[in-house]
């Protein structure tokens, strides 16, 4: 760990080697990366274990429903110009998988970990966080997620009086909600584009207004807070006033919100807007998403959405009509196996587009893109789809294990 005193003891290093030996052996069995199972492994023999690798690190936690991982790699990638950083970089976010990514980073001076929104006031206690980044809430795996609100309460009472500079979107209620018991909150104007999930008040259930960008209650003055970061177009303003412009190779206007907020956290620890925002054009892809592949001789953009919020941005930056869209709808253990979120999701958006289906669910989708009048065809598979589908680029939107079964297939 950084610093001169080892924070492990001897129970904690053993647990270590087992959970590395644990998640070497499962990648050599071609089980994945190994991460989740070696930090089970690791934690049933040191329960303690991620506040003790936790203990010498400047921590850095990132939550939401949508943008978590994107975020936690853009933040990663700007704070390495102030030290060595070690993060989940693969989106393992529950204890076992962060316990795992910190084992890992034995020289590093920052943690920046993404955290599942049903951990984080968990994780928090554990690992004594600088700084939280908290981004959007919104519905998402109606099975065995907590309602919203819910989860925005957790969050509020897991926070109240933290120590850390907390980092939140001042353009989401819910989360202003959940980051307003924090002694220590930096605002960021990061946008909302999906607001059916915060039209009533979290603090009263009153009505909420929305003239323009603002928001508040009529009922109890709940109210949007005065932001000091913004993203405005393709510039992040500071809170000294200053204009820095946005360069990312990562599509959509969720993006550049990402970095506004990344922008923010990094300036915590030292590192000013231009060399952050310099440094995260360096990130391409993440775990896939936003690549451009080759398949069957054409060229296919992967792209993630998970839940309606999510697929309402990721309408926002596919190319224009003509271009053809894959859509691939999975509804196991992972993705949550409620699908009637579908219902939720704009499809006229798709309007013009060569809409093909494939996926697990793909007949709960033809329904629902029939009832919005869309064109599509139904497809027993990717290969086929791709075989149906005019010239040019192919958007592929996926929700979860939908979108590691077409890595797999087309070989990303």
């Amino acid at each position: 760990m950084a610093g001169n005193s080892d924070p492990l003891t001897p129970r904690a290093k053993i647990a270590v080697t087992a959970g590395k030996a644990v998640a070497a052996a499962s990648r050599a069995a071609g089980r994945g990366s190994g991460s989740v199972i070696g930090g089970r492994v690791a934690l049933k023999l040191d329960p303690d274990l991620l506040a003790r690798l936790a203990q010498n690190l400047d921590v850095i936690l990132v939550s939401a429903t949508n943008g978590k991982t994107t975020t936690t790699r853009l933040i990663a990638e700007a704070l390495g110009a102030a030290g060595p950083v070690v993060s989940n970089a693969l989106g393992a976010n529950m204890p076992a998988g962060i316990t795992s990514a910190l084992a890992g980073g034995s020289d590093a001076k920052y943690a920046v970990i993404e955290v599942d929104e049903k951990y984080l006031a968990g994780v928090a206690r554990d690992t004594s966080p600088k700084c939280i980044a908290l981004l959007n809430l919104s519905r998402d795996q109606l099975d065995r997620a907590a309602e919203t609100r819910m989860l925005a309460e957790n969050w509020r009472e897991g926070l109240a009086g933290s120590k850390a500079v907390v980092i939140a979107n001042a353009d989401d209620p819910l989360v202003v909600w959940a980051a307003s018991s924090s002694p220590n909150v930096i605002w960021v104007a990061a946008g909302q584009m999906w607001k059916d999930d915060a039209w009533s008040c979290p603090s009263c259930g009153g009505v909420m207004q929305r003239p323009g960008d603002d928001w508040f209650c009529g009922e109890c003055g709940f109210r949007r807070p005065t932001p000091s970061w913004a993203l405005s177009g393709d510039h992040v303003l500071d809170p000294h006033g200053s204009a820095w412009p946005i360069h990312l190779q990562l599509p959509g206007r969720a993006n550049k919100a990402n970095a506004a907020s990344s922008a923010a956290v990094v300036a915590v620890f030292g590192v000013p807007p231009q060399v952050a925002l310099e440094r995260m054009y360096q990130v391409q892809a993440v775990a896939g998403r936003y690549d451009v592949v080759q398949f069957m001789q054409r060229d296919l953009r992967l792209l993630l959405a998970k839940n309606p919020a999510g697929w309402l941005e990721t309408f926002s930056l596919i190319d224009p009509p003509p271009t053809p869209v894959i859509l691939s709808v999975n509804a196991r253990g992972a993705d949550g196996t409620d699908t009637s979120w579908l219902w939720d999701v704009d499809y006229t958006r798709l309007t013009g587009h060569p809409i093909f289906v494939v996926g697990d669910r793909k007949l709960d989708l033809a329904v629902r893109l029939e009832v919005a009048n869309q064109h599509f065809q139904v497809c027993e598979n990717v290969d086929q789809a791709v075989q149906l589908a005019p010239p040019g680029r192919i958007e592929v939107i996926a929700n979860y294990t939908a979108f590691q079964d077409l890595r797999r297939r087309v070989g990303n």
